[in-house]
């Protein structure tokens, strides 16, 4: 009698996806995240948050088209590490971290007040939570070229 062994996480693993598809996904979680960014930044300034640099009002359409620029780079870069990375979900996801946490820096010490900088950070991290998983999602977890199953996310 033949058995026929499974491993649950080979059948959750997703299929292999090109680049043309990465960069279709990674458009969609940037409008998406553009949105969510542009409402936070609006609800925000409905609860009398300045949102506002050196006195100068930062536009709401300024934090959708910065958000749509960082999910472009994220493509990129997720692009970039599918061709040259081992492990190109891994890398993605630690490189995505790092640079999370590094954008949210100028916020801390930006020329406005505490609530303003609460809120630009929230903004950084409403986006990265839609992005980076959507964009993550599409990229193999290792190398075709390495031993053992490649797994295309």
């Amino acid at each position: 009698m033949n058995q026929t062994h499974i491993n649950p996480t080979e059948l959750a693993e997703p299929i292999a996806v090109g680049h043309r598809t990465l960069w279709n996904v990674g458009v969609t979680a940037g409008l998406i995240g553009a949105a969510a960014t542009s409402l936070t930044a609006a609800v925000a300034r409905a609860a009398d948050v300045s949102l506002e640099i050196k006195g100068e009002p930062i536009p709401i359409s300024g934090f959708a088209v910065f958000t749509f620029i960082g999910a472009m780079l994220g493509v990129g870069v997720a692009t970039l590490l599918s061709r040259r990375a081992r492990r190109p979900q891994r890398s993605f996801l630690r490189t995505s971290v790092v640079l999370t946490a590094v954008s949210i820096l100028p916020d801390a010490f930006a020329d406005t007040d505490t609530a303003s900088r609460i809120v630009l950070a929230i903004t950084h991290l409403v986006a990265a939570a839609i992005i980076v998983p959507s964009i993550a999602s599409r990229l193999a977890r290792r190398d075709p070229s390495s031993t053992g199953r490649t797994t295309p996310v």
